[in-house]
């Protein structure tokens, strides 16, 4: 092995740090969060830590931390790392959740740089996937995934049925701030459109529970409209599993 096969292997290994990390996340306009975590591990390109806010791959969000001086791609000589990342993973921690209580979630970030890029700027809900990590500055450079549909589809028919649901909207601290019960328009294994009176800005991120079932799925809201009928709607894309629709069909 090279020394430069060394140096890159060495750092691209996890490091066990739980340095408390500061989340900052802008979900839409007029809505946005900050939450205190600790790392669960570090490399000079990523980390990984627990949130009770939901989000989704492809967001971003802005990270301060006490990261090591060695492990840092710029402002070696400041006290806090502050460094944007893309967040690549989302998976549920199967000991929170249960019952549709709080939900705990492990994120896992790419970092990206200094600065966000200016489409952020104007539409805070947009989402990037990376693709190479720089020679110059070890971050990942992003691009813009293709813009969610406000209806996303399935492999699967969407299915044209009302099903009895709750729909919950999450405040600052990640609690339920307002709920309402309602039913699906239609719905698939990966999406559906709600029928609500609540306010709720594409971009923010909703929780959807079958009143049957107690099944709850959290979804990230695609598209917030009124239809030909004058019936307000919410497009929802689920985020952290899929709809179960064997046997309802």
């Amino acid at each position: 092995m090279t020394d430069t096969d060394d140096k890159s292997k060495r750092l691209r290994e996890r490091i066990k740090l739980t340095l408390p990390v500061r989340v900052h996340c802008r979900e839409s306009a007029e809505h946005d969060w900050v939450e205190m975590s600790r790392l669960i591990d570090v490399t000079p390109f990523g980390a990984r830590f627990a949130l009770t806010h939901p989000t989704e791959r492809g967001r971003l969000l802005q990270l301060t931390l006490p990261m090591p001086r060695q492990l840092r791609c710029f402002d070696h000589i400041e006290d806090q790392y502050r460094v944007w990342a893309v967040v690549c993973h989302v998976s549920v921690r199967p000991e929170f959740g249960a019952g549709g209580g709080d939900i705990r979630f492990e994120a896992g970030v790419a970092f990206t740089g200094k600065h966000p890029p200016a489409s952020y700027t104007k539409e805070p809900a947009t989402l990037y996937e990376v693709e190479v990590v720089s020679g110059d500055n070890n971050l990942w450079r992003l691009r813009e995934m293709e813009r969610p549909s406000a209806s996303p589809r399935s492999e699967q028919t969407r299915l044209q049925m009302a099903l009895n649901v709750r729909l919950e909207v999450f405040d600052t601290e990640g609690r339920v701030t307002s709920s309402e019960q309602t039913v699906t328009e239609n719905i698939s294994p990966r999406g559906a459109a709600v029928w609500t009176t609540l306010k709720v800005e594409r971009g923010r991120f909703v929780r959807l529970t079958s009143v049957e079932t107690g099944l709850a799925v959290v979804a990230a809201v695609r598209a917030a409209r009124t239809g030909a009928d004058g019936i307000p709607r919410l497009h929802l894309e689920f985020i952290d599993r899929r709809w179960p629709l064997e046997g309802i069909e």
